[in-house]
């Protein structure tokens, strides 16, 4: 089974209010996506990787590439407007025997091996999976600032990635809304239209997606947690 993990990565990242693309933006010394990629490579679920990217931002990538020297095959497509153009561009480049795909945000670098893998198996077995996490708030559902109803907060879920398809669902739901003119949130909605049952998974506090300023001192305390435990690891191991 050859699975193919897709970050894109080609967005601007405007709600960071920084020139700097946040996926960009380091935590640590280490671009976040770069902490992104480090999670992946170490998945042992993942055989390759691909990246999209805006064309200004190759050669950026590239040089950090070229300091990682990651173990599994990176390879930088250029990404579109939009994160499903992205997703799209990057499926058309996959490799014939490609079996699962697996979608993951460039600002999510607290993503574990373990939920990689449990995405993928998921996928195997049922054919679309997603992570998420219940709300703890009351939901509304408004327009124009008036309250229409209130959603059964247990029948929500937060969705998180990765979000692990096997290959020819993925690549129709796709090619499917662009031929529509369809543009989803995210690749669970694109297969989700088409009538295709996903799997929810048990997502985590931790995965959180790093968006506006107020996130990143979270970020670098989840990252010196790591680590730390990291550090426990190899004084166990000594």
């Amino acid at each position: 089974m050859r699975v193919l993990a897709i970050i894109p990565a080609a967005g601007a990242g405007v709600r960071m209010g920084s020139e700097t693309p946040k996926q960009f933006l380091s935590i640590d010394g280490v671009p976040i996506v770069v902490h992104t990629l480090r999670k992946f490579n170490e998945a042992e679920s993942i055989d390759e990787i691909y990246l999209g990217l805006r064309p200004e931002d190759m050669e950026r990538a590239h040089v950090e590439l070229q300091r990682e020297q990651f173990q599994k095959p990176v390879l930088l497509v250029a990404g579109g407007s939009t994160r499903q153009q992205t997703v799209s561009l990057a499926l058309q480049k996959a490799s014939s025997d490609t079996d699962i795909v697996v979608v993951h945000d460039a600002v999510r670098p607290f993503v574990s091996p373990e939920m990689i893998h449990l995405s993928v198996e998921a996928a195997r077995k049922s054919g679309a999976a997603i992570f998420g996490v219940p709300s703890v708030d009351t939901v509304k559902q408004v327009e124009r600032q008036t309250i229409l109803g209130t959603i059964p907060r247990e029948r929500i879920v937060l969705a998180q990635t990765p979000q692990a398809f096997r290959f020819n669902i993925i690549k129709e739901a796709c090619d499917r809304a662009e031929a529509d003119g369809y543009d989803g949130t995210d690749e669970s909605s694109l297969v989700e239209r088409l009538g295709g049952a996903v799997t929810v998974l048990m997502g985590s506090d931790r995965n959180i997606k790093i968006t506006k300023p107020s996130d990143l001192p979270l970020a670098r305390l989840f990252l010196a947690q790591e680590h730390e435990q990291a550090e426990r690891r190899e004084k166990l191991l000594m």
